[in-house]
């Protein structure tokens, strides 16, 4: 295997608009330089669901990433939608294709935020539509201050891969969603928590490298953060 492990990170997409009059890709700068930080070589996946045994053939591990809408209720069975819920049907199509593509070859997989929360979907497990509308004395799980800060801390799960990987009990996150893992899917864990109770982090420990956080490690807010991308791409070497 190369020294770089190819990881492909998952794109976001934006309708007319901004950048460009026809439909255009978007991806945050941090993603792919939290990749090449930790040594890996970050490849970015359009939404092309007919390929996405293709691109598995090519990389080593995979980035489920964040965006500004949920999984559509239906795929864990729910009969109604919230009204806050919003949808981006061909993007979760391909990254479920990935997902679960990525699962039958056990190959390292890492989601965050929204990409956790496909993951824990991909496996069996459902979501907490909105937060306010389900969490008594909820936090601001849509932090009010810049997501370059913390918003609040969780503690991690001793005896965790992802307790063993941050090297402490508890961290400071950053928070910008509105959904969360409900029902953890089944044969994985809940290894990190919010003060509030919402589950933060889950992981498959049947897997190599199976984990979704709930934050965005990408803005490398403590060295936890940067320890998860290393981790990842360290398993994607063996």
């Amino acid at each position: 295997m190369p020294s770089r492990p190819t990881i492909g990170i998952t794109l976001d997409s934006e309708e007319p608009g901004g950048y460009s009059q026809l439909p255009w890709y978007a991806l945050r700068k941090n993603y792919g330089e939290a990749v090449a930080r930790a040594g890996g070589l970050p490849v970015m996946l359009p939404h092309e669901p007919d390929l996405a045994a293709d691109y598995l053939e090519r990389i080593d591990g995979l980035i489920v990433t964040g965006g500004a809408f949920d999984v559509d209720p239906a795929l864990f069975g729910a009969a109604i939608r919230h009204a806050a819920v919003t949808l981006k049907t061909r993007r979760t199509e391909f990254e479920l294709a990935m997902v679960k593509g990525a699962l039958d070859k056990d190959l390292p997989i890492l989601g965050i935020c929204g990409g956790q929360q496909l993951l824990n979907v991909a496996l069996g497990g459902t979501l907490i539509q909105h937060i306010p509308d389900e969490v008594d004395g909820g936090l601001a799980h849509e932090q009010a201050n810049p997501r370059t800060e913390p918003g609040h801390d969780v503690d991690l799960v001793a005896g965790t891969k992802l307790a063993g990987i941050a090297g402490q009990a508890r961290i400071a996150v950053n928070s910008s969603h509105h959904q969360a893992v409900k029902d953890v899917a089944p044969g994985c864990v809940a290894d990190a928590v919010a003060p509030d109770g919402v589950i933060e982090g889950i992981e498959d420990p049947r897997r190599r490298f199976c984990i979704g956080v709930q934050w965005h490690p990408e803005y490398d807010l403590s060295p936890a953060d940067s320890a998860l991308f290393a981790a990842l791409v360290q398993a994607c070497r063996q």
